[in-house]
């Protein structure tokens, strides 16, 4: 179901990819339980983190590991600046539909970067890799975009399904007729397999709340090896 490509693992020592995939989900455009766990998350984040600024969020190890990855392209870790919102100015975590929102709050409350896919929509076997900078594709908000020579992505047989940078693509997003979904979970050098795992556990959690009957198919860590 998966390849990892050597490029990757001598590029990236020390990386990994985080995988789940569950079956018999739903996706309502809202859920009262599901409502409630996102107002308590967001106030434990406040809490976690009052006292904070920029800087000493910045250091966190988890932040530190995706900066480094980021700052090599000249860019800013979008999910450092969603912390912000929700901890300094006091915002709601964004309004997705259900499925999407047990990905971004478990993104929220771990710090890891997560892009979720309808997997009936992929097509096997799907390859962990890094671009070559000539690579196309179709952003999820639906703009063309060529990859970044250096960056993390990940592909299926008909091309992108997402990369670091852009984010997911739009061939594969999770829709409301959305039954199986493929969550993968982007790792920079400098952070434990364990904290992966426990990221995909919430989220599988989550989608638990949703969707009670739902069934695990795949969880796993692809590690890219020590340097």
């Amino acid at each position: 179901m998966f390849t990892v490509s050597e490029r990757w693992k001598v590029t990236y020592p020390g990386a990994a990819v985080g995988v789940l995939a569950m079956r018999d989900v739903a996706n309502p455009r809202r859920h009262v339980a599901l409502d409630r766990r996102k107002e308590e998350l967001e106030g434990q984040l406040r809490f976690r983190f009052s006292g904070y600024d920029r800087t000493a969020l910045k250091a966190l190890p988890t932040l530190h590991a995706y900066n480094a990855y980021y700052k090599r392209f000249k860019k800013t870790y979008h999910v450092l600046l969603q912390l912000e919102s929700v901890v300094f100015r006091g915002k709601p975590l964004p309004h997705a539909a259900a499925l999407v929102e047990t990905m971004f709050m478990a993104e929220l409350k771990n710090l890891l970067l997560t892009a979720g896919h309808d997997l009936n929509a992929i097509q096997m076997p799907v390859g962990i890799d890094v671009a070559t900078g000539s690579e196309r594709y179709t952003r999820i908000n639906g703009q063309e975009q060529t990859l970044k020579r250096g960056d993390m992505m990940i592909v299926d047989r008909e091309g992108i399904l997402s990369c670091i940078l852009y984010g997911p693509d739009f061939r594969t997003r999770i829709t409301p007729e959305t039954r199986q979904v493929l969550f993968t979970v982007y790792v920079p050098p400098g952070i434990e397999e364990k904290a992966v795992y426990e990221h995909l556990q919430d989220i599988q959690d989550n989608v638990s709340l949703i969707a009670p009957k739902a069934k695990v198919g795949m969880l796993q860590v692809f590690s890219a090896g020590d340097a």
